[in-house]
């Protein structure tokens, strides 16, 4: 448009200004904003923090209400962590030295115009290109933000421009809230499914696992492996035990002597079970399908079921339940940061052991749940990376208006 100017960003804001001499009790509560409390994609501070003043004053940026802080550092950078500071304790904060902060000059530009036009995608793929310093510590220099050039419209459009936008992504927000919560419940489906049909399990007799398996259970392999294909036999880790089955991505493979991985191969039915990490992972069991050949690493224990007892894929499911999960939680061992269970407190959990018909009927009513539920999951998630496109969209129609 005719009436638009193009600027350097540095001449209609002052780029991360000096903090002005303070006089504040050390005892006074002052806003805090370390870079966790930044929302992702531009959504704002998602919780103030409160500190004395005296824990503060020193070793971090000082901010102003209004202020505009955009994230230096990746990946909070491309993540985008950037705010601007609403609402501070008489005006003022304190934050991370991770932010980079642009204070608008009024008589030019209004803070949410500045905020949103960081937020481009073209932006924030210009600033990841200057980036600086050593991989995993790269930072936008500030002088990328000085030299930038914004697009800038008389106040009156950029507020009436940002009214726009704000409603725009509302929506769009709103939209996101709403798939993402359909992706949860499509997630939960399986879980209800479980717990619907282990809820019988108390009319059912229990068995110890011990007693539905052929052998003890088998701690995995603790021997160097590579990414390299050809280095030998695909080695499944915890990370291979996702949602009740076996992934076979990220996969390492193993180089050892034969009669040694022997001894560790994977056979059709068995179970592979995740004894140690973090409390979320512990616990977590899938059956091995014999479509390959695999060995399993020290993190996971191998139960081999004795078939005409137990069918597989009901005893994964009922470990993989609530209620198997409570047995799991009440026997696990706690050290500082993880978790672990052994072998042998598996082997005491008591087992639903109906008839091998029994289960294999709950196994054919559970899989075509799953089924479902997998099938709603993929078109809730292509839902929602639809929304979540959107606002990047949105942005480039606010601001694609000069060549």
């Amino acid at each position: 448009m005719s009436h638009w100017r193009r600027v350097r960003l540095g001449d209609v804001c002052e780029l991360n200004p000096r903090r002005p001499p303070l006089t504040r009790p050390d005892d006074q509560p002052t806003s805090f904003l370390p870079m966790a409390a930044i929302a992702e994609a531009g959504r704002g501070i998602q919780r103030m923090i409160e500190r004395p003043f005296a824990e503060v004053r020193k070793g971090y940026t000082f901010v102003d209400e209004g202020d505009v802080l955009f994230a230096r550092i990746t990946p909070c950078m491309q993540n985008g962590k950037h705010a601007i500071a609403r609402g501070l304790l008489d005006g003022i904060a304190f934050a991370s030295t991770e932010f980079h902060v642009l204070r608008p000059r009024s008589e030019a530009v209004i803070a949410e115009w500045v905020h949103s036009f960081l937020l481009m995608p073209d932006v924030l793929s210009a600033a990841e290109s200057v980036l600086t310093g050593a991989v995993g510590q790269q930072r936008v220099p500030e002088a990328f933000l000085a030299d930038l050039v914004l697009p800038l419209p008389p106040l009156a459009e950029q507020r009436r421009t940002v009214a726009w936008l704000t409603g725009q992504l509302a929506v769009v927000e709103r939209a996101r809230g709403a798939a993402a919560e359909r992706v949860a419940a499509a997630m939960r489906l399986s879980i209800a499914a479980s717990a619907s049909a282990f809820r019988e399990s108390s009319s059912w007799p229990t068995e110890p696992l011990r007693s539905l398996c052929r052998e003890d259970g088998q701690y995995g392999l603790s021997l160097p492996s590579s990414r390299d294909a050809s280095a030998g036999v695909p080695m499944l880790r915890m990370g291979n035990v996702q949602d009740g089955r076996i992934d076979w991505g990220d996969l390492k493979y193993l180089s050892a002597e034969p009669a040694l991985l022997e001894k560790y191969d994977l056979r059709d039915g068995d179970l592979v079970f995740n004894r140690t990490n973090s409390a979320e992972l512990v616990g977590k069991t899938a059956v091995f399908h014999g479509t390959r050949r695999a060995v399993f690493a020290s993190y996971l224990i191998r139960f081999r079921l004795d078939r005409q007892r137990a069918n597989a894929e009901f005893v994964s499911s009922y470990i993989n339940s609530r209620l198997g999960r409570a047995f799991i939680e009440r026997r696990m061992a706690r050290a500082v940061g993880q978790v672990n269970i052994s072998a042998s407190s598996m082997h005491e959990m008591p087992i639903p052991a109906p008839p091998i018909s029994a289960q294999d009927h709950v196994v054919r009513g559970l899989q075509v749940v799953r089924r479902k539920a997998t099938e709603a999951v993929a078109g809730a998630e292509k839902e929602l990376t639809a929304i979540e496109a959107l606002p990047a969209a949105i942005l480039r129609e606010a601001f694609d208006v000069v060549s």
